[in-house]
């Protein structure tokens, strides 16, 4: 390690909401056996009401907490975050991350190393020990359309059909990618100040592709190190309201396509995106007229009508 390495600095930022648990479990995550440079800790709490941010001011007094007034979503959150930060390289932590042994160093060395990467992310292992895989290609009218006809997962081992959910790749190597998923990024805060923040009219979801889109076409790479690993508990926040998230979801992919795609390519998609959640309705349906009782069936079933509901109402108009 040179002397300018040393001189790093790590601003860590983790924006909750009503996760408190795995917000505890995150911030226990991160000691100096995961970062080898000074780190500051930031959190930004989205107007908890199970007491989260009273935990991080009592347990964690080294933490420099902000207490949002109201949900601010996680765009904004994380940019308020930015605000206050002060480090070369900005981490962003999902609060539902657990941090492995040396993740944060390996991130920041594998950017010193390439100095045309704007974003590194690690290989993420979900709650039950598997890969969770998080990394994915751009959206484009043939990805939507394999992936709403689960061509990727009938043919997940051929490229043409996986250009999306990139399952024909095992996520072992080094890699750019075109999109990491939000729940742990590590940004070079120079290539942040020539991309811009994250777009705040992305309430929640979204802001990952587009910020990804926008780091590429400011010439930053966007790169897959898994050699850093990290653990993701998935949905600490969505669980409280599983269906409204799910419609958020939608929402957030069609305001991406609005941004970056032609009005026929929006068309396509919302013509696709119909197609997909009256499938998966029919299919469900049919599955709980044989098992009446099951209740996994009856949350997709509700789930995807009240999706193919705001697509049919909202989404085609707005």
């Amino acid at each position: 390690m040179n002397s300018n390495q040393k001189d790093l600095t790590v601003s860590v930022i983790i924006v909750s909401w009503n996760a408190r648990e795995y917000l505890k479990k995150c911030l226990a995550s991160l000691s100096s056996g995961v970062c080898q440079y000074s780190m500051e800790i930031i959190v930004v709490d989205n107007a908890s009401s199970d007491g989260s941010a009273d935990c991080v001011e009592s347990e964690y007094p080294n933490v420099h907490l902000i207490r949002n007034s109201e949900n601010m979503g996680f765009a904004k959150a994380n940019n308020i975050g930015v605000s206050v930060s002060s480090g070369d390289y900005l981490c962003f932590i999902n609060s539902d991350v657990e941090v492995l042994s040396d993740c944060i160093t390996c991130l920041v060395n594998y950017c010193e190393e390439h100095p045309d990467a704007g974003m590194a992310g690690p290989l993420i292992i979900g709650g039950d020990k598997q890969l969770q895989r998080s990394c994915r290609g751009f959206p484009s009218v043939w990805n939507m359309f394999c992936r709403a006809f689960a061509l990727d997962t009938f043919f997940k081992n051929i490229r043409l059909f996986t250009g999306y959910s990139l399952s024909h790749w095992s996520q072992n190597t080094i890699r750019s990618v075109d999109i990491l998923t939000g729940c742990f990024w590590v940004v070079r805060r120079h290539a942040m100040e020539q991309v811009g923040l994250l777009d705040e009219s992305f309430f929640i979801y979204g802001e990952d592709m587009d910020w990804c889109k926008r780091f590429w076409n400011k010439g930053w790479r966007v790169d897959f190190v898994p050699s850093a690993k990290a653990i993701h508990y998935g949905g600490a926040s969505s669980s409280n309201a599983p269906v409204r998230f799910y419609i958020e979801r939608q929402k957030a992919d069609l305001q991406y396509w609005k941004k970056h795609h032609s009005r026929l390519a929006v068309s396509c998609y919302l013509l696709i995106s119909c197609l997909h959640m009256f499938f998966r309705l029919t299919a469900y349906s049919f599955v709980l007229l044989i098992n009446r009782k099951g209740k996994i069936e009856q949350y997709k079933v509700r789930r995807s009508w009240a999706c193919l509901k705001w697509i049919l109402s909202d989404g085609i108009v707005s």
